[in-house]
């Protein structure tokens, strides 16, 4: 013999689980209404045949037009209550699953400050300040002349070295200022005594070839 089990818990229905139940039921609801539409379109037909030759037909199918129309206005009003409900747990549904979306994030941000604190951020940012200073000084001791075998005993040499370029730079001076020899025809003249000989030959030239030579 087969005992109940008292007690049992019926499983919780989801909210998905719910919204399907409900658009089935809708579907249902919908060929239904389109079944009495029908229905009732035929019994008007029926009704206005007999209307003028056989009245008592004509009667009864408006009355069973009038109890099909009474069964459509039933459904119609669970159809709008089964829609409300439906978009009610769609709405809610929707609620849930942003609650529970923000209450993961809120998670993470724990997780995520859970080995952070202000004193640790400052302390983390004061490490970060002592190795930035330890560079700069790192960098500053890298740019000693003494590196380079430059003392402080050796500023007679950076002297000596100073006069060395003055010289080079005014060597290089004089020689860009200092004309090419080939520009000079006869270097062992003087300009001036090469400009009056040069007039001259052109001065005889001329009187040649005009015949004024004696």
């Amino acid at each position: 013999m087969w005992w109940p089990i008292w007690g049992k818990k019926t499983p919780k229905t989801t909210p998905k689980e719910a919204i399907l139940r409900m658009r089935e039921n809708l579907r249902i609801l919908e060929k239904r209404e389109a079944h009495l539409d029908e229905r009732i379109s035929k019994e008007l037909e029926t009704a206005k045949s007999n209307a003028t030759k056989n009245k008592a037909a004509a009667m009864a199918a408006l009355k069973r037009k009038k109890l099909l129309e009474d069964q459509l206005e039933k459904i119609n009003s669970t159809r709008m209550t089964l829609e409300t409900q439906m978009m009610a747990i769609e709405s809610a549904n929707v609620n849930l699953e942003t609650l529970n979306a923000m209450r993961q994030g809120t998670d993470a941000m724990k997780t995520i400050h859970k080995d952070m604190s202000i004193e640790k951020v400052d302390q983390t940012m004061d490490e970060i300040r002592d190795q930035m200073d330890l560079a700069n000084e790192v960098s500053a001791a890298i740019s000693q002349p003494e590196l380079l075998g430059l003392g402080a005993n050796d500023s007679e040499l950076l002297e000596e070295l100073e006069l060395l370029e003055q010289e080079q730079l005014d060597k290089q001076l004089l020689n860009a200022e200092r004309p090419p020899v080939s520009a000079v025809k006869n270097p062992t003249k003087p300009v001036f005594v090469q400009e009056e000989e040069e007039e001259d030959a052109e001065l005889a030239e001329l009187r040649e070839s005009m015949g004024l030579t004696n």
